[in-house]
C-alpha cells in the first residue's frame, strides 16, 4: 500500500469516527474543561476558573447556539435549542457559571444520546439497503464475466454460487438450491429453488449453484421498491409529529415571554431580589422547554417502522403506522389474497374404464398449449403426477363449450358445462350430477371429460385459500375488527370462500368501481384497511384509510397505490402491523403524559420547592433521554 492511499485511509476513518462520534467527544470535552474549571477553584488558581467554564460554554453549546440561531434568523422562530443557550448565558451573567455549565453539558449528552438511539433506529432500517450486491457474474456461453450490477440488462443469465447473495430478481433456469428470503419478505425457513422458480435480489443462495435469468432491470427490483419505500418511510412524519414540531415553535414563544415576565414581575409583586428573580427565571426557561415532548413521537414512530420492515412489514411513512392501530375494518380481496390467486386441480373423478391419470392425462394432452388459468392447473397437476402426455391432433375451441381434439385417434372434449343442460339432456347420471353439484358446492369449477358421448370423468378445479388465512382472519376478530371481502366473484363461490375463512360479511360481483363505494360505505364503522395484490383493487387501496398491498404477488399499481405493503403475502402480518400501530400509538401516548408530567412537576418545583438549576437541567434533560429509549422499545 502506498504512503499516500495510507494517509487516505488514516483520513477517512478520522472523519468517519468524528462524524459519528461527534456529539459525544464535544460532551466529553465540555465535561473535562468544567472538572479544570472546578479544580481551578478549588486550589486557588481562580483567574483560570471562568475562562475554563467559557472553554466548556463554546465548545458543548456552540452547534446548539448555531441552529437556534439559524433557525431565529432564516426562519424568524425561536426553538428549544436557543432556549437552552440563553438560560445557560443568563445563569453566568448572575455569577453562576458552574450551574450553566453543568445545564450546557447536560444538554450536550442528551443531544448525543438522542443521536445514538435515532441513529441505532434508522442502521435497523438502513441495512436493507446494503442487501444488494455491487457485482454479479455473467455467464457469456461457456465463459464468466463479472460485472457491475448497474450494467446488467433485462435477459442476462446470472451464476449464483452457493453462499452469494442474488443479484437481480429473475427466475431459475438451472439447478436447485434453498434460498434465504428473510431479508425480503420475512420468512425465516429458506425456501427451496429449482427450474421455473422466482428468485429476488438481496437473498442469500443456499447450497447449491444456480442459474438466473434476469427479469427485471435493477432498478424495478422488488429490493429497489423495497429501498425507495423505506426512504419515503424515513422522509414522511405522522401528523402527530407535524403537529408537535408547530406547537413546539409557538411553546418556545410562550416560554420566553414566560421568563420575561418572571424576571419583570417578582421584585415587585412577591419582593424578590434580582439576583434570585434572574435564576428563577433562567431555571424556568430550561424545565419549561418541551424537549422531553417534542422526542415523544418520532423515535416511536421509526422504531416501529424499523421493527416492521424487519418482519416483512413496509410502511410508507409513520403516518400509516399510527393510521393503522385506528383501524376498524379490514376488507380482503379475495382473488391472490386470501387464495393464492393459482387455479389448482383438487379432485379428479374417472367413469367407465378409465382411471384418473388417464382421465388427467388425456385432458393435459389437450390442454398443454393452452394459457387459460385452468388449463395451466390440468397441465401442471399432470406434471406434478409425472404423466406422460400424447400429442393432440385437430384441436379446436368450442366456445360455451371448451375445446376437442384428436388423442391417440380418440376425439374427446373437454370443458365447462352447465349442469342444467347436463340433465335435460340425460347425460348425467344422479349419481354423476350428485357428485358435480357437491364438488361445486366446495367452491370449485367443475370440467367435465368425454368421448362422442360418453362421460368420462369430472375435474374439479379450485382457487386454494391461503395457508393461514383462517387464523389470520381469527386473529383479526379477536381484536375486535370487523372483517369483510370483497370480489368479483359469482356469489355462490365467494360465500363458500367468505364461509372457509371466516369472514364477517361478503359483497361479491364488484367491479373495481364497486370496492370503492363499498369501501366508502363501511367508513361508518370507523377507519378501514384495504387488502389487495391486483390492479382492479387499486382504486380501492387509494380510497381506504390504510392500503395494504401483498409485496410478492402483488402488481406494481398495487404496490405503488398501497400505504403498507407485506413482502411475504403473509396475512398473519395484517394483525401484526395493526397490534405493532396500535402498540406505537400507546408508547407515544404515555411518552406525551410522562413527559407534560415532569415538566409541570419541574415548574412547580421551580416556584412553591427549592430546585436549583443543575437539578432542573437533569430532571428535564433525564425525561428526554427516557423517552427516547421507551420509543426504543418497538426495536424487540
Amino acid at each position: 500500500m502506498s504512503t499516500i492511499n495510507l494517509v487516505q485511509e488514516k483520513s477517512g476513518f478520522k472523519n468517519i469516527l468524528w462524524s459519528r462520534h461527534k456529539g459525544l467527544i464535544v460532551t466529553v470535552l465540555c465535561l473535562g474543561f468544567i472538572f479544570l474549571a472546578w479544580l481551578s477553584g478549588k486550589y486557588g488558581y481562580s483567574g483560570l476558573e471562568v475562562p475554563f467554564y467559557l472553554l466548556a460554554y463554546v465548545i458543548g453549546g456552540y452547534q446548539k447556539a448555531r441552529e437556534g440561531l439559524q433557525t431565529l434568523i432564516q426562519e424568524k422562530d425561536l426553538d428549544v435549542d436557543l432556549l437552552m443557550v440563553v438560560a445557560a448565558i443568563g445563569a453566568a451573567s448572575i455569577g453562576y457559571w458552574a450551574d450553566g455549565a453543568i445545564l450546557i453539558f447536560i444538554f450536550s449528552l442528551s443531544g448525543a444520546l438522542e443521536g445514538y438511539t435515532l441513529e441505532r433506529t434508522n442502521d435497523s432500517i438502513k441495512s436493507i439497503m446494503k442487501l444488494r450486491p455491487e457485482e454479479a457474474i455473467v455467464l457469456q456461453g461457456k465463459l464468466e464475466k463479472r460485472v457491475r450490477v448497474e450494467e446488467l440488462k433485462q435477459g442476462d443469465r446470472l451464476l449464483v454460487r452457493p453462499g452469494e447473495r442474488i443479484a437481480a430478481d429473475g427466475i431459475v433456469r438451472e439447478g436447485y438450491s434453498s434460498v434465504n428470503q428473510a431479508s425480503i419478505t420475512g420468512e425465516s425457513i429458506p425456501i427451496d429453488k429449482s427450474t421455473g422458480d422466482e428468485v429476488f435480489a438481496g437473498t442469500m443462495n443456499g447450497q447449491g449453484a444456480l442459474v438466473i435469468e434476469m427479469t427485471k432491470p435493477a432498478e424495478a427490483t422488488l429490493l429497489a421498491k423495497i429501498i425507495h419505500l423505506v426512504q419515503e418511510a424515513q422522509s414522511e412524519r405522522p401528523p402527530s409529529q407535524l403537529f408537535m414540531e408547530r406547537f413546539e415553535r409557538i411553546y418556545a414563544k410562550i416560554v420566553i415571554t414566560g421568563a420575561v415576565l418572571i424576571l419583570v414581575l417578582p421584585p415587585f409583586v412577591l419582593g424578590w431580589s434580582w439576583s434570585a428573580t434572574i435564576y428563577k427565571a433562567m431555571i424556568f426557561l430550561v424545565v419549561a422547554s418541551p424537549c422531553a415532548l417534542v422526542s415523544s413521537i418520532m423515535p416511536a414512530v421509526l422504531s416501529g417502522i424499523s421493527n416492521g420492515a424487519r418482519n416483512g412489514i413496509l410502511f410508507k411513512g409513520g403516518a400509516y403506522l399510527e393510521s393503522i392501530g385506528a383501524v376498524s375494518v379490514v376488507a380482503f380481496d379475495k382473488t391472490g389474497t386470501l387464495t393464492e390467486g393459482i387455479p389448482r386441480i383438487t379432485q379428479v373423478i374417472p367413469y367407465g374404464n378409465y382411471t384418473e391419470n388417464e382421465v388427467l392425462s388425456i385432458a393435459a394432452s389437450l390442454e398443454t398449449w393452452s394459457e387459460h388459468p385452468i388449463a395451466k392447473a390440468i397441465v401442471r397437476k399432470a406434471n406434478e403426477k409425472d404423466l406422460t402426455l400424447s400429442t393432440a391432433s385437430k384441436m379446436e375451441a368450442v366456445p360455451g363449450f371448451g375445446v376437442h381434439g384428436v388423442v391417440e385417434g380418440q376425439v374427446y372434449r373437454i370443458g365447462k358445462l352447465d349442469l342444467g343442460d347436463l340433465v335435460v339432456g340425460g347425460k348425467l347420471s344422479d349419481e354423476k350430477m350428485k357428485a358435480a353439484l357437491n364438488l361445486e358446492k366446495q367452491g370449485n369449477t367443475v370440467i367435465f371429460a368425454q368421448v362422442g358421448t360418453e362421460l368420462i370423468g369430472i375435474l374439479a378445479v379450485k382457487d386454494t385459500i391461503r395457508a393461514h388465512a383462517k387464523e389470520s382472519i381469527d386473529r383479526l376478530k379477536k381484536m375486535g375488527i370487523k372483517v369483510v371481502m370483497l370480489t368479483g366473484d359469482s356469489s355462490s363461490t365467494a360465500q363458500i370462500i367468505g364461509e372457509q375463512v371466516g369472514v364477517d360479511q361478503v359483497y361479491s360481483d364488484l367491479l373495481p368501481e364497486h370496492k370503492v363505494d363499498i369501501i366508502k360505505e363501511l367508513g361508518k364503522y370507523g377507519k378501514v384497511a384495504m387488502v389487495g395484490d391486483g390492479v382492479n383493487d387499486a382504486p380501492a387501496l387509494a380510497v381506504s384509510s390504510v392500503g395494504i398491498a401483498m409485496g410478492a404477488a402483488g402488481t406494481d399499481v398495487a404496490l405503488e397505490t398501497a400505504n403498507v405493503v407485506l413482502m411475504a403475502d403473509d396475512l398473519s402480518k395484517v394483525s401484526y402491523a395493526i397490534a405493532l400501530g396500535r402498540r406505537t400509538s400507546r408508547i407515544v401516548k404515555q411518552n406525551v403524559a410522562f413527559a407534560v408530567a415532569v415538566m409541570l412537576l419541574l415548574v412547580l418545583s421551580n416556584f412553591l420547592g427549592s430546585i436549583n438549576l443543575p437539578l432542573g437541567v437533569i430532571g428535564h434533560e433525564g425525561s428526554t433521554i427516557l423517552v427516547i429509549i421507551s420509543g426504543l422499545r418497538l426495536l424487540r
